[in-house]
């Protein structure tokens, strides 16, 4: 892969040399502008547990352990002070480990660029790589895909959110816990 640094130095010579057009050429074949589609999300807690459990709560882009998304939301609940959530994970009034830790779904080859929305396509990550991968591909990145981990040996603390939402009204109570607390327990039976 051509080094786009390099690109952009050569649209710079040739638009010093008054050349707009082989600059504009140069634009065009070695680093064409591609317009992204916004797909939007189509996931659901159903599909997206039986992802995490699919990869063993592993970020696939780092090789770092997951928290199942119930479990990091009760801690919430049940020590607000010492770990904090905020609804739109503002990063100075959320603690750090929802973006560190929260599995999210990623699409390897991203929808904008022509990725599908079949599970071969996804991936288990962090919320915060997630988030800097953005509409890149892993080439552009350097990145590599982690094997997939084991949910037996691994379950991102998913027993623990089940075990205790079982038994404290509090967590069962909570719409959002509630889908989670559905979505694992049909996955993990």
């Amino acid at each position: 892969m051509e080094d786009k640094a390099t690109v952009l130095k050569d649209v710079c010579t040739a638009l010093d040399l008054g050349r707009a057009e082989a600059a504009a050429g140069i634009l065009r074949e070695r680093y064409p502008f591609i317009r992204l589609v916004n797909a939007g999300r189509q996931g659901s807690f159903n599909r997206d547990m039986a992802v995490f459990v699919r990869d063993g709560f592993i970020d696939r882009y780092s090789g770092k352990k997951l928290v199942f998304p119930g479990t990091l939301r009760s801690i919430s609940k049940l020590l607000p002070d010492q770990f904090p959530f905020h609804r739109n994970w503002r990063t100075d009034a959320c603690h750090s480990g929802y973006w560190e830790l929260f599995p999210t779904i990623d699409h390897i080859t991203p929808v904008a660029r022509g990725g599908t929305n079949e599970e071969s396509n996804l991936v288990t990550t962090s919320m915060v790589r997630n988030a800097a991968k953005a509409n890149f591909t892993l080439e552009e990145l350097g990145w590599k895909l982690f094997p997939k981990g084991d949910a037996t040996e691994w379950d991102g603390l998913t027993r623990w959110f089940l075990d205790r939402a079982q038994n404290d009204a509090t967590l069962h109570s909570d719409d959002y816990l509630r889908k989670w607390f559905a979505a694992a327990s049909s996955a993990l039976r």
